[in-house]
């Protein structure tokens, strides 16, 4: 018979390979979405395989910066979904999609100080 710490490990074990491979479905779903057509930017930017809290970050980065470029003929295809919002349901809210030319225009105009944005961004231009 195992002892509770043996079945411990196995089961922390087990738990971290199941959060592995869903973040590697993710990042492989992300990356087919990107290529096939228009796709928000946070699709874009996991697609790179960042982590969760450097895509939080680099986003909202990213969508100031892409309100600039919209002024410079940047601009993404304007997409209308429902979303609930602060307790209400199926608010309409417009938003944008772009491709991949587009995010790395969008990314060339981007300026990162942190060393894991700025991996990012590369990643991005890269199309």
């Amino acid at each position: 018979m195992a002892s509770v710490a043996a079945r411990r490990v196995l089961r922390d074990r087990a738990r971290a390979n199941r959060a592995a491979a869903a973040q590697r479905r993710a990042v492989a779903r992300a990356a087919r979405r990107v290529r096939t057509g228009a796709r928000s930017i946070a699709t874009h930017v996991i697609a790179t395989g960042a982590d969760a809290a450097t895509v939080k970050g680099i986003v909202k980065a990213l969508q100031t910066t892409a309100n600039k470029a919209r002024a410079n003929g940047v601009k993404g295809k304007r997409a209308r979904i429902r979303r609930s919002f602060n307790g209400a349901r199926n608010v309409v809210k417009t938003v944008y999609r772009y491709t991949r030319e587009q995010i790395a225009q969008i990314a060339a105009q981007y300026k990162p100080r942190k060393a894991e944005y700025k991996t990012v961004r590369a990643a991005l231009i890269a199309v």
